[in-house]
């Protein structure tokens, strides 16, 4: 059954927002999956700490404070460290993801590389590094697994993830090394000490790895392996890869010196030495074959953003390595089940070791390091007359079997970053033929090469086209004109040019009509990335200025209106006024001096006059009684008293039944 449905991590949300879909790869440390971030909406890898780890409180705060420390580290060959988090037991990292192949991957399907494919791959490992080492931060686990080529043949470094501090921490703690056993510099080993030379020393192996498609040191024990590392120097590459150049065979012995103060200082210096190496080196010797023999067999637990890659019987993770001079005896504390060995490399390397044989008083069947302004590798290039006739045999033999099959093919040769020039040139040097097309990309430098099909070091016949997509650089688009369009209008041509349509504003424009458009943001004419939202500001016509219309004639007030550029319009109730005449206007719905569109619409209600109250008749009432009446009404109450009267009302002025404003005066007359 796939072990895949099987885990029960397959599936999960952590932390509310990472959708576990996949496994990719279980390693000595942490298992990772693909997954995506439900808030993003992007695909990127999972790298969760295995239980055991994870259980130890020490140790993931470690974990922790490097994941942050790796996440200072901006560099585009660096696999990128997005977030970290914990979900109950679970300890994880989020990171890039990366799709495509480990250069394990390539190994073991290709075996050796051209010198030039492989210094192609180890120039950007080693930007990626000496980035690391200016942070004074390791890596501590450099090795084939660890180093990503996706689709595009972007190289990056994965499993940042062992990173440690060089101010803080020099050695790992409890006496322990952390590293994969195949990769690690004589010091990590025997003192568990490491710095920016101990990655050094990693890379020197890998470039012995991708020029020869074997690793420097086997043996059918972990401790044999200790062992030569310790008591050994890394052999030449040439001694099984004849067309090495002397240089490189240079390269890794500086890189790969047992004394950790005769290699470069760091990364950085090794990139230097590195590129200095490859001027001096012809393309013939940046082209040379590389010997035909099995894929490297060594593989490893691809902990990385990779999408392919895993963990399997007879791959070498990273180890939890006890040092030398612990308690612990060094067989056991690796123990067989660390690292294995395919068993077919120990037999495929002697065969080819026979073809050119060593003087055994060479030091260990490495190239000295030149003396400065000395000869590179004259010891490498003393063959016995009799090897040099048993090689020509060889290939004499083999020759018609070499054609037939691999020698009607070569590599595509990695163009990744250079101008169509340089790149013409490769193309023409590697005998292949090229077809050109452009694209834009937003990073590439314009008139650089941005991808290759088939991808940078792919298997190709000897006669094949190479198509080749150059950069025009970022593309941009300039914001077309819509000024006087309608939204719409505006919209569709913005679309139709590339760009989005954003948010819509208003304001007032004296040459724009109401309801077009007046101006865009970003303006007409600027050229701006596709898809960017272009925002909208319409008009709400020419601004006008409101006449008072209050105590006008509607008709006066009508022309007032339309001398204005305004419309009226007349309500269909009118209101009382004690200020206003009947029939002149009374109140307009726009405030008098306040600012609108042209041709605004101003309502007019027109005035009933002062609003009249009936007499109530209160003749032959009590005084009291009639007052009362008379006030509630709105009225006001003057009496005249005759004396020696009853009080009661016998006339009123104005006369009962007759219609007067309020507080209007009532005389009463009482006897």
């Amino acid at each position: 059954m796939d072990a895949t449905l099987q885990d029960p991590l397959v599936g999960r949300l952590l932390e509310d927002r990472y959708r576990v879909q996949a496994r990719i790869a279980v390693g000595g440390m942490a298992t990772v999956y693909r997954a995506v971030d439900t808030r993003l909406d992007r695909v990127l890898a999972l790298k969760v700490m295995h239980p055991a780890l994870a259980a130890d409180a020490a140790f993931v705060d470690r974990f922790i404070l490097e994941a942050k420390a790796v996440a200072r580290l901006d560099h585009p060959n660096v696999v990128g460290v997005f977030d970290q988090g914990v979900d109950g037991s679970y300890v994880f990292l989020a990171m890039e993801y990366v799709a495509g192949c480990t250069l394990r991957d390539l190994l073991r399907e290709r075996g050796a590389l051209h010198p030039r494919a492989a210094l192609d791959i180890l120039e950007p490992v080693l930007a990626a590094l000496g980035s690391a080492h200016r942070a004074d931060l390791l890596h501590r686990d450099v090795k084939p697994e660890n180093v990503l080529i996706g689709d595009d043949g972007r190289v990056k470094v994965a499993d940042f993830g062992l990173v440690r501090s060089v101010g803080s921490h020099t050695s790992t703690t409890s006496g322990s090394v952390l590293g994969t056993l195949s990769y690690m510099a004589p010091e990590q080993i025997e003192h568990g000490v490491t710095g920016h030379r101990s990655d050094v020393y990693s890379c020197g192996v890998l470039l012995y790895e991708m020029l020869t498609g074997s690793k420097p040191y086997t043996g059918s024990t972990p401790a044999q392996i200790v062992r030569q590392h310790l008591e050994h120097d890394v052999p030449a590459p040439s001694l099984l890869a004849p067309g090495v150049a002397g240089e490189l065979d240079a390269l890794v012995a500086r890189a790969t010196a047992r004394d950790p103060r005769q290699r470069p200082a760091d990364a950085v210096e090794l990139l230097a030495l590195l590129q200095e190496a490859r001027r001096g080196l012809t393309d013939e010797q940046l082209d040379a074959v590389p010997p035909q023999q099995h894929a490297s067999s060594g593989s490893g637990d691809g902990e990385s953003g990779s999408s392919n890659g895993g963990s399997g019987s007879g791959e070498e993770r990273t180890t939890v390595l006890p040092s030398v001079h612990s308690t612990v005896p060094l067989a056991a504390a690796v123990g067989s089940d660390t690292v294995r060995e395919s068993p077919g490399d120990g037999t495929e390397r002697t065969a080819r070791m026979r073809i050119r044989p060593v003087d055994p008083s060479d030091d260990g069947g490495r190239v000295p390091v030149p003396a400065p302004g000395g000869a590179v590798g004259r010891a490498v290039r003393r063959r016995p007359w009799a090897a040099l006739v048993a090689l020509l045999l060889v290939l004499g033999a083999g020759a018609g079997v070499w054609y037939v099959g691999e020698g009607q093919f070569t590599r595509t040769p990695a163009l990744l970053g250079l101008s169509r020039a340089e790149a013409e040139r490769r193309i023409a040097d590697a005998g292949l033929d090229a077809e050109y097309s452009a694209a834009f990309h937003e990073t590439v430098e314009e008139g650089k090469v941005v991808s290759t099909d088939p991808a940078p070091g792919s298997r190709i016949r000897g006669n094949g086209t190479v198509s080749v997509v150059v950069s025009k650089g970022p593309e941009r688009i300039a914001v077309p004109d819509v000024a006087g369009m309608s939204p719409a209008d505006a919209r569709a041509a913005v679309e139709r040019a590339g760009l989005g349509a954003g948010t819509t504003e208003h304001a007032f424009s004296d040459v724009v009509d109401r309801g077009d458009v007046v101006s865009t943001d970003p303006a007409v004419g600027r050229r701006v990335a596709p898809d960017t939202a272009v925002s909208f500001v319409v008009s709400k016509g020419a601004a006008v200025r409101v006449p008072d219309l209050v105590g006008l004639s509607p008709g006066k007030a009508r022309k007032k209106l339309a001398d204005a550029g305004l419309k009226a319009r007349t309500a269909p109730e009118g209101v009382f006024s004690d200020e206003v005449r009947e029939g002149d206007v009374a109140e307009q719905s726009v405030r008098a001096d306040s600012t609108v569109a042209e041709g605004t619409a101003v309502e007019l209600t027109l005035s009933k006059g002062q609003e009249t109250f009936e007499v109530p008749d209160v003749e032959g009432k009590d005084l009291e009684k009639a007052k009362k009446e008379l006030e509630k009404a709105g009225f006001s109450v003057s009496v005249i008293d005759f004396p020696l009267g009853r009080d009661k009302v016998f006339n009123q002025t104005p006369e009962a039944g007759s219609r007067h404003p309020a507080d209007t005066t009532v005389t009463l007359w009482v006897r």
